[in-house]
């Protein structure tokens, strides 16, 4: 692993997939990324660098694979890790927050006592698209009552302009596709 993080090229672990989950969609796949040791590895210590700053004191990830580059973070920050999930996946009582999709709506849930009123909040995922899960996820977290402080993504898809539906978070992004 090299000291400096930014020594290692995210974006050519990246895959990108064209025509899917249908045609027209080049989806950008991380998993070559989460297979690369010294890759992974950097690419958690980017996003801790620009979480701290914020001084976040839990991190909220969203399911599936914000809970792999969120959970990793807040252990590599020493705070807590709160998930949300799609619904009926909770044991208990929880927040709903629906949004639009393209075609419908879908859903997302929280515990409802998983952040504590003032808590600083981060939000990471592994993709900023339109911004309709993130910004369900922001109005999911400030009902609660917490701070929503910054939203990181790995992957932010630009020319989709999802950064106006988070609700004037900042959001931060290692690798923009334009």
């Amino acid at each position: 692993m090299p000291a400096n993080p930014s020594a290692i090229d995210l974006q050519t672990l990246i895959r990108a997939i064209p025509d899917f989950p249908k045609p027209g969609i080049l989806f950008r796949d991380v998993t070559p990324l989460l297979g690369d040791g010294p890759g992974f590895r950097a690419c958690i210590r980017l996003l801790c660098e620009r979480l701290s700053p914020t001084r976040p004191q839990a991190i909220a990830g969203i399911e599936s694979r914000g809970f792999i580059f969120g959970a990793s973070a807040a252990v590599e920050l020493g705070i807590g890790f709160v998930p949300i999930r799609k619904p009926g996946k909770l044991p208990w009582r929880t927040r709903k927050q629906s949004y639009a999709l393209e075609y419908g709506t879908d859903a997302i849930e929280v515990h409802e006592d998983a952040v504590a009123t003032g808590t600083r909040v981060a939000l990471v995922d592994d993709l900023l698209a339109t911004g309709g899960t993130a910004g369900a996820a922001i109005k999911l977290l400030k009902g609660l009552g917490g701070e929503v402080v910054v939203a990181a993504f790995v992957i932010e898809l630009a020319f989709l302009q999802g950064r106006a539906r988070l609700d004037s978070v900042p959001a931060e992004a290692l690798i923009s596709y334009s």
